[in-house]
């Protein structure tokens, strides 16, 4: 989403002075955010993400608009639905998964607190559900206290809504093997677990080769769904930025054998995952 939205090529004003803030233009450009989920949409996915993984206490707080959060998040739910129900149809209907990122406050570091997260994550999860999301997906945790807060944060929302709402963690496992604060997959797995969550799973931070031994892992000892969405690759750095190795058809063989190996249920892309990568994880699944 974020770098198809660069590609894009918003103004400053189009930021509202923001730049940077993508879940602005949810307000002020739905019509790229839209284009970016048609173009998804049209190959074939099932699911698409709304354009709300920064739409959080931490990450609008560095641009003083932290009192946005609600607005910006039913946005980009209002987006992503009206997107989804374009695409559906009888035989194939097309799902919303809310995303909520971790921020870049962590409690177990002492830079917030747990209750402070929970009700952020609350007002993100209650905007994004107003906007009918099938879906809260809870992604790219780094602290588990910080997990705890978000998913805790959607449980609130979800008792408030007459419809069914699919609950998602997921955690990012650096190449060192463990969360950024040291976590092991398996203590991950003991503290969300509990919590009543629908799936759990991994995304970002490596390729699908890294993620292996954790779903293995998670295969034998969860009781609730995987799911997992790798980047495209481990990035490597070029003219342009970070860029990402891994083609189309070496993610979706990846993402076939995870499925036959470890039972997963949700599988999808993280950063440098493209619709074409998209496409033939579709057309092979």
């Amino acid at each position: 989403m974020g770098t198809m939205l660069q590609e894009a090529d918003p103004t400053l004003e189009d930021f509202q002075g923001h730049e940077g803030c993508n879940e602005i233009l949810n307000v002020s450009r739905p019509d790229i955010v839209r284009g970016v989920h048609d173009k998804y949409l049209a190959v074939g996915v099932d699911a698409i993400e709304t354009n709300t993984f920064g739409a959080n206490w931490a990450n609008l707080a560095e641009y003083g608009i932290e009192d946005r959060i609600y607005e910006l998040a039913f946005a980009g739910g209002k987006i992503a639905r009206e997107a989804a129900d374009a695409a559906s149809t009888k035989e194939k209907p097309r799902f919303v998964l809310g995303s909520l990122g971790p921020g870049t406050k962590l409690p177990s570091l002492g830079h917030t607190t747990y209750q402070k997260l929970k009700d952020a994550y609350y007002t993100a999860a209650k905007g994004l559900l107003d906007a009918k999301s099938d879906a809260l997906l809870v992604e790219t945790t780094q602290d588990l206290l910080q997990a705890k807060a978000a998913v805790n944060g959607c449980r609130q929302a979800i008792e408030e809504v007459d419809f069914d709402v699919v609950l998602i963690a997921q955690v990012t496992v650096e190449t060192t093997g463990t969360m950024l604060l040291g976590s092991e997959i398996g203590a991950a797995l003991n503290a969300l677990e509990p919590l009543e969550i629908d799936l759990i799973g991994l995304n970002c931070a490596t390729g699908p080769a890294e993620m292996s031994e954790h779903l293995r892992y998670l295969s034998k000892f969860a009781n609730c769904a995987i799911s997992v969405m790798p980047n495209a690759g481990l990035p490597i750095l070029g003219a342009k930025g970070a860029e990402y190795p891994l083609g189309p058809k070496e993610l979706a063989d990846a993402l076939e054998t995870f499925v036959g190996d470890y039972g997963i249920g949700l599988i999808g892309g993280c950063c440098g995952t493209t619709p074409e990568h998209l496409a033939a994880v579709v057309e092979k699944m």
